[in-house]
């Protein structure tokens, strides 16, 4: 799982601007279940943030 988190980071980093989790997922060739989870764990350490309903991006 160590290594799907950084495709997500990696995923938003090259995406440069808030991305739904489906795209993050496809972006990072993780299964979405997967994209979600590490998401919401990424999301309570404070690596992400949520600027709109269903979006997320990069502090």
């Amino acid at each position: 799982m160590a290594d799907s988190v950084e495709l997500i980071l990696d995923a938003f980093r090259k995406a440069g601007k808030p991305l739904k989790a489906g795209e993050a997922a496809d972006m990072a060739g993780v299964d979405t279940k997967e994209a979600g989870k590490i998401i919401k764990k990424l999301q309570e350490e404070g690596r992400l943030i949520s600027p709109k309903r269903c979006f997320y991006g990069l502090p």
